[in-house]
């Protein structure tokens, strides 16, 4: 096992946390074949909850931070997915990132950004994938970002 994304992780000061359990009646990860679908991972970290909603109180830079933690929270279920070594990923296939925005709120991307960014710095050219980002109402307990992913694993 090279453990070069762990290697890359740790490089970058970022320690993955365990697999964040499912809060509802659904199963935080489907592999099917080489495909593992990861249920919408919301902007949590070590502190807790990520909450608000952009274009109102909180910035882009804010955002793209609360969906970088989403990437790292999609990360460690991947890893769970593959038994332990997160180096069976094969490439992120796509990203769908939700924003608490207000409906005047135009820079989702920017702010799903944030989960692009850290995965393509993380993974190399294994991080780069298609990509929606949209704008939400509300998101469950308040929090700025949710993103589900499709990864192709080994």
């Amino acid at each position: 096992m090279s453990n070069r994304f762990e290697t890359k992780l740790k490089e970058l000061g970022i320690t993955l946390p365990d697999a964040p359990a499912p809060a509802a009646n659904y199963v935080p990860f489907v592999k099917v074949g080489d495909i593992v679908y990861v249920s919408g991972q919301i902007s949590a970290d070590a502190n807790g909850f990520i909450k608000g909603k952009l274009g109102d109180d909180m910035t882009t830079e804010e955002g793209a931070a609360a969906a970088r933690a989403c990437a790292i929270n999609l990360l460690a279920q991947v890893k769970a997915a593959c038994g332990g070594d997160l180096d069976r990923l094969v490439r992120v296939v796509k990203l769908t990132g939700f924003v608490n925005s207000t409906a005047d709120y135009t820079d989702q991307p920017k702010v799903v950004n944030g989960a692009s960014d850290l995965l393509a710095e993380v993974l190399g050219d294994a991080g780069k994938h298609s990509r929606s980002a949209v704008s939400a109402a509300s998101l469950p307990l308040g929090v700025a970002v949710e993103i589900e992913g499709i990864f192709q694993v080994s």
